[in-house]
């Protein structure tokens, strides 16, 4: 049995969150890089090159690569033989992000659902937990801006549309979405589970490398058709009409009932910020 304490958890977050807010991912990079390539929409393609520069800039003058700093969105993998001590794990997680918004300077974007008023610090978090082998915990921090958080759908297709209601549906959110999320986005996509761990399945798509492909061949076989349909959609890079809409299309599953098949279709916006650590 391994014993942590939950203040190092919270140093951790902290540091995730200050680089996640400045900083794509490595991955998303890359695949910004090379739709600026390969647009062939003029107007598009001069969008794709300003986000690489943006990204370039707040990289290199520690400034938010967005005005949206995002809510804080937290998965964890804790291995069964660790031992947390000190605060709860929720507190510790919040006072990372709470001193990390203040010290970069980020927009605390978090409310009351009903009466609208701000809680001032960004938090709470969403926190989400696995329990997992090991004595490790290995921690991801996303912001997730709601421009693009606003534009997910959650599907309860019938069995029989099988594979085609599958990318149907990611297709079908992207093109509702327009220009609104900021494209080129990316869509994380739960399959199967239930109402609720679809979403959960979705959201931890996003945290895998961009443009990565599923292990299982019929579920990447889905991640390139859906890829190839919702390019084909013409929406292009703001909304300026062209031949990247999406960067990548990333699917995630589980067992399901036979009465049901879910499909969650969370999308992210082309600026993806996540940390990834292991304590």
């Amino acid at each position: 049995m391994r014993t942590i304490n939950t203040e190092e958890i919270e140093e951790l977050i902290y540091k995730m969150a200050l680089k996640a807010g400045v900083s794509l991912t490595d991955g998303a990079k890359a695949a910004l890089y090379d739709a600026a390539e390969r647009e062939e929409g003029g107007a598009a393609k001069f969008a794709l090159k300003k986000l690489c520069e943006n990204f370039e800039l707040a990289e290199r003058e520690n400034m938010p690569v967005c005005q949206d700093t995002g809510m804080a969105v937290v998965l964890m993998n804790i291995g069964q033989n660790v031992h947390l001590e000190g605060k709860l794990l929720q507190t510790a997680v919040d006072d990372g992000v709470r001193r990390a918004y203040a010290d970069g300077y980020f927009r605390k974007s978090v409310c009351d659902p009903l009466t609208r008023v701000n809680t001032g610090d960004n938090t709470p978090a969403a926190l989400h937990t696995e329990i997992v082998a090991g004595d490790k915990i290995e921690i991801t921090f996303m912001p997730k801006g709601f421009g693009s958080e606003n534009m997910s759908r959650v599907y309860m297709l019938k069995p029989a549309q099988g594979t085609d209601g599958i990318i149907d549906a990611i297709a079908e959110t992207v093109k509702i979405a327009g220009s609104r999320p900021c494209p080129p986005v990316i869509c994380g996509v739960g399959i199967g589970g239930s109402f609720d761990t679809c979403t959960y399945l979705a959201k931890r798509a996003l945290t895998r490398k961009t443009g990565s492909r599923n292990p299982r061949a019929d579920i990447a076989e889905i991640e390139e058709r859906a890829l190839e349909k919702i390019n084909a959609l013409g929406i292009g890079c703001q909304g300026f009409h062209g031949n990247i809409t999406a960067l990548a299309v990333m699917c995630e599953w589980a067992p399901t009932h036979i009465a049901g098949l879910p499909v969650a279709v969370n999308i992210q916006c082309h600026c993806m910020r996540a940390q990834t650590e292991v304590l």
